[in-house]
């Protein structure tokens, strides 16, 4: 069979699809680095914000009809949405709409799950008639194709399809955990559970849910609007629609593949805790990253500040301006200091004698003269005093700070105050 056929296929199922991206989670594990602001706005990767990832996943698929659901603390993500996603091309049907808390009628609350907060914005759903709706999660680091995706929901004749990838058994528990059949259909889902069932053949690991299901757009408002007259329900789709779709319909796995890769499950992370924020933004220091955000075949969008390059200045032995092994943004000054296994956002600026490794600093950090930082999380617009020492081996005064089990050093401008 010729690609053509296929890619026409695939083009027209995206085009067919309304995306709605769940963005109004509180992100409580990230501890202070959500106390300002919703966890999909948190930055990630030195330029970008961790909804990018999602957004740019819709846009390189071919979904450009986007709604952004939003809730707590989302002043900042708004902003951004507003000043990064307003490209789209509105005569064309394309758009990244925001979709706020409304408690649209007498009686309505907050959005009380995620299935709730989609049956809130039903009307939204009915403006545009779409076939399918994908439901994604705004606060995941990965790069995916929708589109073989929404193919595949249409080529089984799935009511449902829902995106999984293999765990570790030990991990497990803080997924969907899904049974299915040979044929991929899912015959059985356990949210979050105690006991995990492993996968056949591979008593390690567990097949889990990635929080992305494609639905029939008919097949889900109906299901929603059952849902929201049971007292008794969560309104979630992990512990209420996926169980009860799988009882009623056809619902399949749909395996997470590397783009370039089909063989090979691919790259995502969950930077819900500061450890794995820590971890994930360290892992893009490495010569061959598993994320490659030099990758121009799929772009990762963002709001990009008008900046100056980054600039390394003074050439004296016990003051050289340097970074090695590192990724250092727009706007950053390293003045005489030394970078080592570190993410440096816009606006960083590091003074002669300070040393900084194994760290991630967030947009507008000062650092003073003669600090040395070592596996710590600085927030953003912290200004870190002369002869500071923060983090891991460097005898500096854990209590100000907040210090994870692993060792990694939460810094946030409150600390610094208090």
């Amino acid at each position: 069979m010729s690609t053509q056929p296929e890619v026409r296929f695939v083009s027209r199922a995206t085009r067919e699809t309304l995306a709605l991206v769940m963005a109004g989670g509180r992100g409580s594990r990230l501890k202070q680095l959500t106390l300002n602001t919703a966890k999909p706005a948190v930055p990630f990767g030195g330029k970008f914000r961790i909804i990018d990832f999602t957004l740019s996943n819709c846009i390189n698929s071919g979904v450009r009809r986007v709604g952004v659901l939003t809730q707590y603390k989302s002043h900042a993500l708004i902003r951004h949405l507003q000043m990064g996603w307003g490209f789209m091309r509105g005569q064309f049907g394309e758009f990244v709409e925001l979709l706020p808390a409304e408690q649209r009628s007498e009686g309505m609350s907050w959005y009380t799950g995620t299935a709730d907060a989609v049956y809130q914005n039903i009307p939204f759903i009915r403006a545009h008639q779409p076939a399918h709706v994908l439901i994604l999660a705004g606060d995941h680091i990965y790069k995916m194709d929708y589109g073989p995706m929404l193919a595949h929901h249409v080529a089984t004749g799935a009511s449902v399809t829902v995106g999984c990838l293999e765990v570790p058994l030990s991990d497990a528990t803080e997924f969907g955990v899904m049974t299915i059949a040979d044929d991929s259909r899912i015959v059985r889902f356990d949210e979050k559970p105690k006991d995990p069932k492993p996968m056949p053949g591979k008593p390690d690991m567990a097949l889990a849910s990635m929080g992305i299901y494609v639905f029939d757009a008919r097949f889900l408002l109906d299901f929603l609007n059952r849902d929201a007259g049971v007292s008794e329900s969560s309104h979630d789709f992990g512990h209420d629609i996926i169980p009860k779709a799988i009882a009623e319909a056809a619902v399949y796995a749909y395996p997470f593949r590397d783009l370039y890769d089909n063989g090979k499950q691919g790259y995502w992370r969950d930077v819900g805790t500061v450890d794995a924020f820590w971890k994930a933004n360290l892992e893009l220091t490495d010569v061959l990253p598993e994320l490659n955000l030099y990758d121009e075949r799929w772009p990762i969008w963002t709001h990009a500040a008008q900046l100056p390059p980054a600039k390394f200045i003074l050439d004296k032995p016990d003051a050289r301006g340097c970074a090695i092994d590192s990724m250092v943004s727009a706007g950053c000054i390293i003045a005489g200091a030394e970078v080592r296994n570190s993410v440096l956002f816009n606006n960083a600026r590091i003074e002669t004698g300070s040393r900084i490794s194994h760290s991630v600093l967030l947009p507008g950090v000062m650092v003073g003269r003669n600090c040395t930082i070592n596996k710590a999380v600085i927030d953003e617009g912290c200004v870190i005093p002369d002869d500071t020492c923060i983090g891991e081996g460097t005898g500096g005064p854990a209590s100000y700070y907040h210090v994870t089990k692993s060792g990694v050093t939460l810094v946030t401008k409150e600390m610094l105050l208090g």
